[in-house]
């Protein structure tokens, strides 16, 4: 079929359409029961996911970020915290990167757009991201989490406007694993090997 002959058909189509919009089913958010602190349920689901936390010593998240990146390899991120330190060695993500060119990068460094305490879940979107394989080409990542930013459940995650106004937004549960039929556990085999959260307000613009 020519693109000339499959424009024509959906042309048609969207012409023909009728015109009905039903009201969405009205869905609970499930969250009578929620806690006042979403940051421990966030951890306990992160954990049992393969991930983890990375510790703040201090009350300094920016210092903690620094020591578990300085001479690790290469380093990518596009995060404001960490622009213009001439002690790191680190590659700026930039939008007209090709996405392969982070395929040799050892820790990825992100923010989230949001959590969620049920699953232990980090949304990053392409405003974070940039470059879209910065979530799962390093070999290890990082990301950034205002606390204040966890929302209870999946429900109220799909209420954001993140999904909604971007052109991209995934939910990355811990790091990429895989388990054969006899039940041996693999992580990185799609993806990042390891997935740590760094608790951190944003930056200040």
């Amino acid at each position: 079929m020519s693109s000339e002959s499959r424009a024509a058909i959906f042309a048609a189509i969207r012409a023909n359409r009728p015109n009905i919009q039903p009201p969405l089913p009205d869905v609970p958010l499930f969250d009578a029961n929620a806690p006042d602190d979403l940051v421990p349920p966030f951890i306990e689901m992160l954990g049992k996911m393969g991930g983890s936390v990375l510790e703040v010593k201090d009350g300094d998240p920016i210092a903690a970020l620094r020591a578990a990146i300085t001479d690790k390899g290469i380093i990518a991120t596009c995060v404001p915290e960490l622009h213009g330190d001439p002690s790191l060695q680190i590659r700026a993500i930039l939008s007209d990167m090709a996405p392969v060119s982070l395929a040799d990068v050892e820790i990825g460094v992100v923010r989230a757009a949001f959590g969620v305490a049920e699953t232990g879940t980090v949304c990053l979107t392409d405003d974070e991201l940039i470059v879209n394989t910065a979530g799962f080409l390093p070999q290890h990542l990082i990301v950034l989490l205002d606390p204040k930013q966890i929302v209870p459940n999946l429900h109220h995650a799909y209420k954001r406007p993140e999904l909604r106004d971007h052109n991209y937004a995934v939910f990355q549960t811990g790091p990429s694993a895989t388990a054969d039929i006899e039940g041996v556990l693999v992580h990185g085999a799609q993806g990042v090997r390891s997935l740590r959260v760094l608790f951190c307000p944003a930056a200040v613009q």
